[in-house]
């Protein structure tokens, strides 16, 4: 039987050209805690080539869906992904679809002597 919601429609996002990340030795940087796991690694290296939903991620990455939204979350508030569309499970259940919040991380360093 089909569905009348729709399951998977295109995602339009184009995500900011760069992001910058200043280093501050009077401020923590969240940021490069976030970047440090594996995990959140793998997890931008799969939002490279499109948008997915956790349970898609998960199954990239080869790790629990679970663990994959523990990630995304952290990811999330660093704003380095972003939620951009919602598409419906076949079932009726909503499911978050994630894309790249940006292009481009650069870090920075600032400098606190001057």
């Amino acid at each position: 039987m089909a569905s009348a919601l729709p399951h998977q429609p295109p995602v339009n996002h184009a995500p900011r050209k760069q992001t910058n990340i200043v280093v501050d030795r009077n401020k923590s940087t969240d940021v490069l805690q976030v970047l440090s796991s594996e995990t959140a690694q793998a997890i931008l290296g799969t939002l490279k080539s499109e948008p997915k939903t956790t349970s898609e991620i998960a199954k990239s990455v080869d790790q629990s869906v679970q663990n994959v939204s523990y990630h995304l979350d952290r990811l999330c508030d660093a704003e380095i992904i972003t939620p951009t569309e919602t598409w419906y499970s076949e079932k009726g259940r909503e499911m978050t679809v994630y894309a790249l919040a940006t292009e481009r991380l650069v870090v920075q360093f600032h400098d606190n002597t001057g």
